[in-house]
């Protein structure tokens, strides 16, 4: 009974935190010697640790002027200050950016003059971040983590100071991410009301004292960052952090380090799979409690392989930055209706419209439209078009095509910019590649349209092979004869291409744009 009321009392304090972003705080004062962050490098801080530094952190922030509203920019690997600056960030009010630090200079100081950042925290591994700051003018304090970077203060130096007890009168921060997006700059999406998680809604994904986290993904990204780095704060779980993919330093990790709760993406999935049977047998997996996923379609033939070797733990969730109901599903319901990412929500809704404006019958595929819930929503920062040009009423669109089977449950099919249009026809190629990749010899497939003078574009399969397969016309013609036993004749593709790469998002997702722009170079095509 004693456990219970400390259990309650636990989940009481965590949820009256949230609401202040204090939560960090919670967990240094009730388990302050536990190892909070761990990282690549195998450099450890404890949750009183991380908390001290945020606390510092805030005072500085303060010492600067900056008031609850204002905004810092991270560009940062996966590394304990990530954390820190998070968590500073929550409790002064403060609206943080994470920035991809893959981009250029000029990419990276578009997004910190666009999200008006006041604040810069750079990596001194990220040549990009010195230049990029030399273009931003309403910046009033930069700090380098993992060494100096010119212009910048040392972030140890500048919070040694300081102090690091809890502050009086902490103010809930928020976070602004940008999208990738297919053509055009990236845009902030602004949420004016900051999330809250209730302590026991992570508590519903199996979390306990013996958790641990996983984040093999980069943080900037807004899944790594939602279900990995803010959940192990959330639950006081320890936070491993990888640097770069490596399966095998993955798995390694997965085993040695006893992970529960991770996040992945289907290309890792694949990656993992593709392992030899000799380096997976020396791992072992079965203390893996919970394995979520999104970001980009998964085959269902590659999630199936994942459950037979994880065991039914795995969650996939569909949602995106804009917010709306969002959709989730087991591994045994998923079992159930393969290749779905979930029922219609029960709470907000969800519509399928047509190019007319229609709602779709169950079964036909058109525009996944979110409701927006009351009083909130998103919009596109400094771009009011752009917010409006997603919104049909009280409802929005990421973009995304699918639609619901004959018991509610929704299946993706691909993305308005990326249907293809032969003879009039709509053809998903999504739906393609999942049977494509069924193939053998198939490690990925990137189905596109191309130019055609009659029928406006025809299907072309663009493959990545797996090792041991060697390009070859016979090849070619044998992998779109295994697509036309499972394709209707005009969704089979007409040619096929083999290339060395395909290239991705830092999400994981294969960049279909790029994938078909040379095929359109000197022509136009309305994306």
């Amino acid at each position: 009974m004693e456990d219970l009321k400390e259990r309650v009392g636990l989940e009481d304090r965590l949820n009256e935190a949230a609401v202040t972003g204090m939560t960090m705080a919670v967990w240094a004062d009730v388990q302050p010697d536990k190892v909070a962050v761990v990282d690549p490098s195998g450099r450890e801080k404890t949750f009183a640790e991380v908390n001290a530094n945020a606390n510092k952190l805030a005072r500085l922030f303060r010492q600067h002027g900056l008031e609850p509203g204002d905004s810092l920019a991270l560009v940062c690997s996966n590394r304990a200050e990530f954390v820190e600056v998070l968590s500073a960030t929550m409790r002064t009010g403060v609206r943080i950016t994470p920035v991809n630090w893959h981009l250029t200079a000029d990419e990276i100081a578009y997004i910190i003059n666009d999200c008006e950042a006041k604040v810069l925290v750079g990596d001194a591994r990220v040549a990009a971040v010195a230049v990029a700051a030399k273009q931003c003018d309403n910046l009033v304090l930069k700090l380098a983590v993992g060494g100096p970077i010119e212009g910048f203060q040392d972030y140890d130096a500048a919070l040694a100071p300081l102090d690091g007890g809890d502050i009086a009168d902490p103010v809930l921060g928020n976070q602004m991410m940008y999208t990738s997006g297919t053509t055009g700059r990236p845009k902030g999406v602004f949420r004016p009301n900051p999330v809250v998680t209730p302590a026991n809604v992570l508590a519903g994904r199996g979390y306990d004292a013996t958790s641990i986290q996983l984040c093999a993904g980069p943080a900037y990204h807004a899944a790594p960052l939602a279900f990995d780095v803010r959940a192990a704060m959330g639950t006081g779980s320890t936070l491993v952090f990888i640097d770069k993919w490596d399966s095998e330093l993955v798995l390694r990790t997965i085993s040695e380090r006893k992970v529960t709760h991770l996040h992945l993406v289907p290309i890792m999935f694949q990656r993992l799979l593709d392992l030899p049977a000799e380096v997976k047998a020396k791992y072992t997996v079965d203390h893996v409690r919970y394995i979520v996923h999104g970001a980009a379609p998964c085959p269902p033939e590659v999630k199936m392989a994942m459950i037979d070797w994880f065991g039914p733990v795995l969650s996939e969730y569909y949602a995106g930055s804009e917010g709306g109901a969002g959709f989730a599903i087991s591994s045994e319901e998923w079992l159930k209706k393969p290749g779905s990412v979930g029922k219609r929500p029960a709470l907000l809704q969800v519509r399928i419209i047509d190019e007319e404006g229609n709602d779709c019958p169950n079964g036909v595929p058109g525009t996944i439209y979110h409701q927006l819930p009351p009083g909130g929503g998103f919009q596109y920062y400094k771009d009011e078009k752009k917010t409006q040009a997603s919104r049909l009423g009280d409802f929005f669109t990421m973009g995304d095509v699918g639609y619901f089977d004959e018991d509610d449950y929704l299946f993706l099919t691909g993305r308005s910019a990326e249907t293809i249009i032969s003879g009039g026809v709509n053809i998903y190629p999504q739906e393609i590649d999942n049977e494509l990749i069924k193939h053998p010899a198939v490690a990925d497939s990137s189905t596109v349209g191309i130019p055609h003078d009659q029928w406006g574009e025809e299907v072309r399969a663009v493959i990545l092979l797996n090792p041991g397969y060697e390009p070859s016309d016979d090849l070619a013609q044998e992998i779109l004869g295994f697509a036309r036993q499972a394709l209707p004749g005009f969704k089979v593709p007409r040619g096929l291409d083999f290339v060395d790469d395909l290239p991705r998002s830092e999400a994981g997702k294969i960049q279909r744009n790029k994938v078909r722009a040379p095929y359109w170079e000197g022509r136009a095509r309305q994306i």
